[in-house]
């Protein structure tokens, strides 16, 4: 089997596909390869000559592409534009078979597709199943009490073939527009990769990427940037002349766009030379569904770093300077600093700045060694009131963290700020905080929030034990325990429409623990209520015959509990 590691014929051959995990599923990701490239699959495989038919009988245009910055994730697909409707008949790429059958929250109707080609897809946010599969998804809806189910078929169970209409295109789940998601996944390694270079010849594109931005990081403690300490953003085209001494790394924000439409999409390529060598370069072609959050570490904002941190393992990072993409500014003279930017198409801008050298005194960093953690090490904090565990593997790198503490004398428990500003963490560590006081007795009333730079509270969850709120968290930042005795507020919409429309709507709305679960009720039986559309959070019941006598009067009952289980019930009569 010969290895393809050539960074170009390696983009070419897998330019992959993708999975979101979106905002609500997601989410969100290996020890770098710093300075080589990730194995590919073999010039001679069967994978590379794969083929696909598009998804739609109309031309294709995207609204997002693979691997665009998301919050805690990379955007795993791509999404086709549907004209702003939906309803769009969504055609199987090839022969395969359907391998599961979902309807969530995040991602509204989803079907996921095994092609005899080595690949597979996931399509989100469809409006509809269609034929036998529609129907059992109804039926087990009924069944579970539940508008959100999973059903894996039998391999070959449901076979499909190229251009049959498997579903209907959508806006359900956390969607902000009709559109296809489309993932794809390499079958072998279960990895998300691009499906753009499948659909190549479908695609008109003369639009190079175009950068709105440059970032100098300076290392902490070895080096400064005009002659301090800190980040600092420039333009692409800095007015003053841009100074440094010591140890920096580079970051850009960049987009891609198309010809034709006005979205803006992520950069496939970046490649960073400085004085005429490679020092870094960036391929988003493929990831594992466990490498989504070292995005966490591989940008700040929109703006991707062009250096490695010693805890980010994702592997479509490379540094080829032998200093994980740093660059040592050591003397008194310009480095000139050029960026390349590329698309999958191949159509490239360039981005060219000087920083000049200029010797200045760099102060290590100060800190308390308590409040010190490291990234390769285990971590361990206890405080009065406090405990907090991180394991190995969880910080992308040294944290020096500015910990404070704050109460007031009617605190439930102190006020903990582990950092002024959030750390991301690459997975769920352990918090404990202990209660000063008991307002409520009842235990399930407590939850762990989150605190803003503001002092607004958003809730974390979290389970009460031995005199502690014990909660799993994702970010160092600052947390305290607050009480919810309130319970959520139910509204009707366009009520007077509902025998009109077949359509019986609520919002439900909580202002601390979030809602947790509904259930709905018409004339004392089971009723169908969903989320439809997670933007909106409306629960709505598409009025069926089979399950509702039509022609009369009917009392409808809904009850919602939020995240500490406060439960409000609100009934109200239509006629249909």
């Amino acid at each position: 089997m010969k290895i393809i590691t050539n960074p170009i014929l390696y983009s070419f051959f897998f330019f992959s596909l993708s999975s979101g995990m979106q905002a609500q599923e997601v989410a969100d990701t290996l020890d770098t390869v710093h300075a080589a490239e990730v194995s590919s699959v073999t010039e001679d495989t069967p994978l590379r000559n794969a083929s696909f038919i598009p998804p739609f009988d109309f031309p294709i245009t995207f609204s997002g592409n693979f691997g665009e910055i998301r919050a805690n994730h990379f955007h795993g697909g791509l999404d086709f534009k549907t004209g702003g409707t939906v309803g769009k008949q969504v055609h199987a790429l090839a022969d395969g078979y359907i391998s599961r059958i979902r309807v969530t929250h995040g991602s509204g109707y989803v079907l996921d597709v095994v092609y005899n080609n080595g690949y597979s897809t996931i399509n989100r946010h469809l409006s509809a199943f269609v034929g036998e599969i529609a129907r059992r998804v109804k039926d087990l809806q009924y069944e579970e009490e539940s508008w959100e189910v999973e059903i894996t078929p039998e391999p070959g169970e449901y076979p499909v073939k190229a251009g049959q209409v498997i579903a209907l295109s959508g806006n359900t789940g956390y969607s902000f527009g009709p559109h296809l998601h489309l993932d794809m996944i390499e079958t072998e390694t279960d990895e998300y990769v691009d499906p753009l270079p499948f659909f190549m010849k479908e695609v008109k594109d003369h639009t190079a990427p175009r950068a709105e931005g440059i970032m100098l990081f300076p290392r902490p403690g070895k080096g400064v940037v005009d002659g301090k300490q800190a980040r600092r953003a420039f333009p692409v085209r800095p007015a003053k002349t841009i100074t440094a001494w010591g140890t920096v790394g580079a970051g850009i924000r960049a987009y891609d766009y198309m010809d034709g439409v006005h979205n803006r999409y992520g950069v496939k390529t970046v490649v960073l030379e400085v004085d005429g060598e490679e020092v870094f370069r960036s391929t988003v072609d493929r990831f594992a569904y466990n490498e989504n959050r070292y995005i966490n570490s591989w940008t700040h904002g929109q703006y991707m770093k062009s250096f490695i941190e010693p805890g980010n393992h994702l592997r479509m990072l490379h540094a080829s300077n032998g200093n994980r993409g740093w660059v040592d500014i050591k003397e008194e003279r310009p480095y000139l600093f050029v960026y390349t930017l590329s698309d999958a198409l191949g159509n490239t801008s360039k981005v060219r700045f000087t920083v000049q050298g200029k010797r200045a005194d760099i102060l290590p960093v100060e800190h308390r060694e308590k409040y010190v953690f490291k990234w390769d090490k285990v971590n361990y904090l206890q405080e009065p009131g406090l405990e907090l565990v991180i394991p190995r593997g969880m910080l992308y790198d040294d944290a020096w963290l500015n910990y404070a503490v704050r109460a007031d004398s009617g605190d439930i428990a102190f006020t903990y700020q582990l950092h002024d500003t959030r750390i991301p963490l690459h997975g769920a560590c352990d918090l404990r905080i202990g209660l000063r006081c008991r307002p409520v007795e009842d235990m399930t009333k407590y939850y762990v929030a989150g605190v803003t730079a503001r002092g607004g509270k958003y809730s974390i969850g979290g389970k009460y034990e031995d005199g502690f709120m014990k909660v799993r968290i994702r970010d160092l930042g600052t947390y305290t325990v607050a009480v919810d005795t309130v319970p959520p507020v139910i509204s009707p919409v366009n009520q007077t429409q509902w025998g009109r429309t077949g359509r019986v709507v609520f919002k439900a709305k909580d202002k601390e623990t979030g809602i947790n679960s509904y259930r709905g009720t018409i004339d004392g039986k089971y009723a169908l209520f969903g989320k439809p559309n997670s933007i909106s959070g409306n629960l709505v019941c598409e009025l069926d015959p089979e399950h509702v006598e039509k022609g009369g009067k009917h009392l409808v009952e809904m009850t919602v509990t939020d995240g500490c289980g406060n439960q409000t019930t609100e009934q109200y009569e239509f006629v249909w």
